[in-house]
């Protein structure tokens, strides 16, 4: 039998966000699975893993340079010289720095160490501070990884000069299609009620880590030129409270809602009429990707990933202008965008999740093989 060690940062925000799928096709296989991540559950019982055999509960933190992190690679490095893995796969920068280092001596006995990059930190347009730390890192690291995946075109080009054994682009970690359609609309209607939001608002929504990254103080800030317009945030994170006080502040907190972490956001979607990413970096975003699928409008700040998904849409703006932004959501609102969503759903169907899953199980086979 096979074995598969996963390491991610986190479980609850990225594990069972983006890889219970791959979990539940490799124990179809026969594979016995393991997960190494921080449970970063409020309540820890909370955190179950679905398709896993063991879990691992490491104390990684995203701040490379915090001591815990030193006992997480002391941790994980025991684990690793005793399981012997036919295949690590780790993910998120710290947990696939960390799991590179500590997979040294294992893979001088045969283990294959897969690294996905969810993004690099560099990119085109990356503050020099991220090319300096960040660029430098990578390419070191490559010479530790059997196989290196880039989930969007760019990374796969600079992915390519690297030293990793194998570089492969896989278009992300997939979304069901079948699962993200706009149906069930009276359990939107009924939302909306619920939430408090006039039946003739229009809803803007996000979803997301509320993080600087993901930039939704943009959409609070825009939110004053649209009064007939109510903003829905779905997701947790450390700058909850100040996005409150700043949407107080402008006037607008009564039509800014703040859900925190949500596990049933398809109906958020269904809810919703035009979806709004603002992100300052991303890799290939799975929330956009989502709305996408759901038909709703989507308005998105220009990267690497929202210029791979949203292929010459007017609806791009600058995440640094909120200008910019209030002019796409005005077309967004007062415009026929419906040629634009046909597009992006069909455009999508290179991203479903069977044909990730696909090429996935494949890399596998092949490197167990090797």
């Amino acid at each position: 039998m096979s074995k598969i060690l996963y390491v991610a940062t986190v479980v609850k925000n990225h594990i069972m966000e983006f890889h219970v799928p791959y979990l539940k096709m490799l124990k179809e296989m026969g594979w016995e699975t393991a997960v190494a991540a921080k449970n970063d559950y409020d309540n820890k019982g909370e955190c179950v893993i679905p398709y896993c055999d063991t879990f691992y509960d490491i104390p990684f933190e995203r701040n490379p340079f915090r001591f815990d992190n030193i006992k997480a690679y002391k941790e994980l490095k025991q684990i690793i010289d005793k399981g012997e893995y036919d295949i690590i796969h780790c993910h998120t920068p710290v947990g696939a720095l960390i799991t590179r280092l500590a997979a040294q001596d294992a893979r001088k006995k045969g283990t294959r160490v897969f690294y996905t990059a969810h993004g690099f930190h560099f990119y085109k347009g990356a503050p020099l501070i991220n090319w300096i730390v960040y660029y430098s890192a990578e390419k070191y690291l490559a010479r530790k990884t059997d196989v290196l995946i880039t989930i969007t075109k760019e990374d796969y080009q600079r992915a390519k000069k690297f030293n990793a054994k194998h570089v492969e682009y896989i278009p992300g970690v997939g979304i069901d299609l079948n699962h993200y359609k706009r149906d069930n609309l009276e359990l939107a209607k009924q939302l909306k009620s619920d939430l408090g939001i006039p039946a003739s608002a229009t809803v803007l929504l996000s979803v997301g880590e509320v993080n600087a990254n993901k930039n939704h103080k943009l959409i609070i800030q825009a939110l004053q030129d649209f009064p007939d317009a109510w903003f829905v945030l779905c997701g947790q994170g450390p700058l909850i409270q100040e996005y409150r006080k700043l949407a107080d502040d402008l006037g607008v907190g009564d039509r800014v809602i703040m859900t925190g972490y949500r596990t049933d956001v398809i109906n958020f979607y269904r809810m919703a009429d035009i979806f709004i990413l603002p992100s300052l970096r991303e890799g290939l975003p799975v929330a956009l990707m989502e709305a996408m699928s759901m038909g709703l409008v989507c308005v998105a700040s220009r990267n690497r990933g929202t210029d791979e998904l949203l292929r010459g849409s007017r609806l791009l703006f600058s995440a640094t202008s909120v200008k910019e932004l209030k002019e796409k959501l005005m077309i967004a609102m007062k415009e026929d965008c419906s040629d634009e969503v046909k597009r992006n759903s069909l455009h999508l169907k290179d991203f479903d999740l069977s044909n990730t899953l696909k090429s996935m199980k494949t890399l596998y086979q092949q490197e167990v093989l090797h």
